[in-house]
């Protein structure tokens, strides 16, 4: 099937009609003064954003799974580095690192890319979570040990097991659907991703009462409940490009806009922890990588064995 003219491809050009309702919304914010100046500037940069990312992932997707894997990849590298410059990495974990960057990564999209479940299950959560610390153990520091491990233990995990399951979506063969996990793999970062987007605009247009104020002093429980229920209404409405019953949608939709907010919240917590307001300044208006990606990590995992599960 022509790409351009695949489910797919109309996601995409859903995405950039909500982008376009989007741009629309944020001037009307702007231009009635229900925003505060600040809001406004950083509204209108996130936006921006949106349409340089969409427009690049719309390039990845018709250039087929290999480039995908490859762009999620190169996505997981750079949060990784993310990760590792507000960890308490000395010296004597350089070793650790440049053999979880440069030799456990790659190795894991490879295992994606060429579909050896088992070992992508099994090589970080089991094998790395061994290695990393006898490598690190005989470089003789001892103070900071656990923590050190357990850091870059945890990066891997979010930032490269966690996120490879965006690609992994591509190997499923679902049994009578007609279209191409292309489109189950859209159907996810537009849903999960709409739902961000639209709980920042309910709360910044009716938001009063903080969810996590200590964690994130901007999510609010109005743009929370709203914003995961329009997501959820948007999974449904694109029932007929997937594999699922309407309320199947639905519940799922709800399931992995749930996940992709504790997703959020999880990373915020850690930026507190160690003093930061973003991961990095990749992205203008968005922070770094890992910034648009906290979502994405809770929620690929659940999509990808909801569908091993259930449609498998």
């Amino acid at each position: 099937m022509d790409r351009f003219h695949s489910p797919s491809a109309y996601v995409f050009y859903g995405l950039f009609a909500f982008l376009i309702l989007a741009t629309l919304v944020a001037q009307f914010l702007i231009r009635s003064g229900r925003v505060t100046e600040p809001t406004a500037g950083n509204l209108t940069q996130r936006i921006r954003a949106w349409w340089v990312m969409i427009g690049v992932l719309a390039l990845i997707f018709t250039l087929g799974a290999g480039a995908i894997t490859l762009f999620f990849a190169l996505c997981s590298m750079a949060a990784l580095r993310e990760f590792a410059t507000i960890t308490h990495t000395r010296r004597d974990d350089h070793d650790g690192l440049a053999i979880a960057f440069y030799l456990i990564l790659p190795l894991q999209y490879l295992l994606v890319y060429f579909e050896v479940p088992v070992f992508a299950a099994l090589l970080i959560p089991v094998y790395s979570f061994l290695l990393l610390p006898v490598i690190t153990v005989f470089k003789g520091e001892v103070q900071g040990f656990l923590t050190r491990v357990s850091e870059t233990q945890w990066g891997l995990m979010v930032c490269v097991y966690c996120v490879s399951h965006i690609p992994a979506i591509l190997t499923l063969d679902i049994p009578f659907y007609r279209y191409s996990a292309f489109t189950l793999v859209a159907w996810l970062i537009l849903v999960v991703q709409a739902s961000d987007v639209l709980q920042y605009i309910w709360g910044k247009s009716i938001g009063r009462h903080l969810l996590a104020p200590r964690v994130s002093p901007s999510k609010t429980v109005e743009g929370l409940v709203g914003g995961m229920l329009s997501a959820t209404v948007l999974g449904m409405a694109l029932t007929p490009i997937t594999p699922f019953r309407w309320w199947e949608a639905g519940l799922i939709a709800l399931t992995v806009t749930g996940f992709g907010t504790l997703g959020g919240l999880i990373m915020s917590a850690i930026k507190r922890d160690r003093g930061v307001k973003d991961w990095g300044t990749l992205v203008q208006g968005h922070g770094g990588i890992l910034d648009r990606l906290d979502s994405l990590v809770f929620s690929a995992p659940v999509f990808l064995h909801i569908l091993a599960w259930g449609w498998m």
